[in-house]
């Protein structure tokens, strides 16, 4: 049962009722998004770090430079940017740095909810190679011998790895201390 709110044919959901979305809609959605984010973009690891250092100039810096275009006109042709362009580039890194935040949030969360499902799937592949273990012990149960053979094999957790064996140094020989007379 859908509650709805507004005018009749109106598709806004009320707040207390939650839509889960299934992985295969939030990538939709995100791509889709993702073509409507003015000049986004991906950069390989050098041309990142090539822009970071402009990139990060302290806030204080910054003014300061926007009041030097605005006070000087050869200044504001050199730069080729006038004092209000920078002042809005400014107001639009502000705002989408909540993006940033939200994003790395979300992201942050999508992470921890994918921790607890492979928690919970490994406990239970765990619980059900020790209950097999247990089970093959029983003739009734031989049918399980090939899947708890098969799972020990692939089993990276209870398996003592063998180490090769040291190569033995020859034992060295004392060397005869010089007697003293």
């Amino acid at each position: 049962m859908s509650n709805t709110s507004g005018s009749p044919g109106s598709n806004v959901v009320k707040a207390d009722e939650t839509t889960i979305i299934t992985p295969e809609a939030v990538v939709e959605q995100l791509r889709a998004l993702r073509q409507q984010i003015p000049e986004y973009t991906q950069l390989p690891p050098p041309g990142a770090q090539a822009l970071r250092r402009a990139a990060q100039v302290a806030p204080e810096f910054t003014h300061a430079a926007i009041n030097t275009v605005g006070a000087s006109e050869m200044v504001q042709a050199a730069v080729g940017r006038s004092p209000e362009e920078m002042r809005q580039d400014e107001n639009e890194i502000a705002r989408w740095t909540a993006v940033e935040d939200e994003l790395v949030a979300m992201l942050k969360g999508v992470r921890a909810a994918n921790l607890v499902r492979r928690h919970r799937l490994g406990l239970a592949v765990l619980q059900t190679y020790s209950i097999g273990r247990q089970l093959v012990r029983n003739k009734d149960h031989a049918h399980l011998l090939p899947h708890v053979e098969g799972m020990k094999r692939l089993n990276k957790f209870g398996r003592r790895r063998t180490k090769a064996p040291a190569e033995q140094e020859p034992a060295k020989q004392p060397q005869p201390q010089p007697q003293v007379k």
